[in-house]
């Protein structure tokens, strides 16, 4: 289903009060917002498949899919996950070559021992259903309360699977090398650790880690290119630090990225700063960088969704350095949880009203959003 609900330009204003001083405002985009799928709770990632069909994570446990603006009623897939606060169906990926292997990567909460975990499963796609579930990352146990489960995935340039873990509002566990919370790990397509990995052989680190000192990334995409990682990342909400603070990040190889030892725009020796930071919080999600040409001047620039700023972030970059950066869609749809980019060329954001965060906005559904 197709609504066109906007075909206003947007001001490139900042998301939150001006604390942190934003990069150069680009020009503004004329653009047109459809609503492009209805019906949906509390939804939490969207990509589309080489085929053309859009897959939806809710985090209940439903997989949803639909065709053509159509959402299929029936779920293509029910997981059994501890849906408590901020866990549940969160992320999922198509393996690089799932036109031939037909492999879908999920990731999600269970419990052990009474404590929240992020999981993450491979299922093969057979006759329009997916199959048995193989663990390919079996989880690594944090706190009693269910909150900072991270997780996003994403493919890299090399062929690996990168997964984002919170560090389970736990701070000392980012920076523990035998605890994965907190850390971006690199895995074989089938979960086990390549052995060129950063800490593979020591034994005072975890051999799956890629990089550590994170709070709770919510974002990852891969710069088409160079093949650098960026994520964004929540910073503090108050009760473990300062407000503010939300990060996007290069992500490399061994690299400490400071939390909880730095935060904000502080910096410390042996510690990364970020690429950008914003203060008010902006609480940023779902991430990918633009390759089409529907939407003009935007190829190679970074998106990312924004819960608590209720805005898409558009960031141009020659390389690693900001160029600038435009606001879009602000305050004008509510939470937004993740962006995507689909086969023609329109960029896709999914709203977040109906989960824990936007409980009070009386949305009665989620929708996902078609920008043209």
């Amino acid at each position: 289903m197709r609504k066109a609900i906007l075909a206003l330009p947007v001001l490139a204003l900042a998301c939150g009060a001006d604390e942190s001083p934003p990069p150069p405002a680009l020009e503004p985009t004329p653009h047109v917002v459809e609503v492009f799928v209805e019906g949906l709770k509390n939804p939490w990632a969207l990509d589309f498949a080489p085929d053309g069909r859009l897959f939806i994570t809710e985090a209940g446990g439903r997989l949803r899919v639909a065709t053509d603006g159509v959402l299929d009623p029936k779920p293509q897939r029910i997981l059994g996950v501890v849906q408590e606060w901020q866990g549940g169906l969160m992320d999922l990926a198509f393996h690089p070559d799932f036109a031939t292997n037909r492999l879908v990567y999920l990731a999600y909460t269970v419990a052990r021992d009474g404590k929240g975990m992020t999981r993450v499963s491979r299922f093969r796609e057979e006759e329009g259903a997916l199959g048995a579930a193989q663990v390919v990352f079996e989880g690594f146990p944090g706190a009693a309360q269910n909150k900072h489960f991270g997780c996003r995935l994403a493919f890299g340039t090399d062929g690996k699977l990168y997964v984002t873990l919170g560090e389970r509002h736990e701070r000392e566990r980012a920076q523990d090398l035998m605890d994965l919370n907190g850390k971006t790990l690199r895995l074989n397509d089938d979960g086990s650790v390549p052995a060129d990995n950063p800490f593979a052989g020591r034994a005072d680190a975890r051999p799956e880690i890629f990089s550590y000192g994170h709070r709770n990334a919510q974002g990852m995409a891969v710069q088409p290119g160079s093949g650098l990682i960026f994520q964004t990342e929540h910073g503090p909400t108050g009760d473990d630090g300062p407000g503010g603070g939300d990060e996007v990040n290069i992500v490399e190889a061994s690299r400490n990225y400071g939390w909880p030892l730095v935060h904000h725009r502080e910096t410390r020796e042996g510690t990364v700063p970020p690429l950008l930071e914003y203060t008010p919080a902006l609480a940023p999600g779902g991430a990918i960088f633009y390759t089409g040409d529907a939407l003009k001047g935007w190829k190679g620039d970074f998106l990312f969704a924004n819960l608590v700023g209720q805005c898409l972030v558009r960031v141009k970059l020659d390389g690693r350095k900001v160029v600038g950066q435009e606001i879009l869609l602000r305050r004008e749809h509510g939470r937004l949880r993740d962006v995507a980019q689909g086969p023609d060329g329109a960029v896709y954001v999914i709203t977040s009203n109906t989960d824990w965060g936007g409980s009070d906005r009386g949305a009665a559904t989620d929708r996902v959003l078609r920008i043209r």
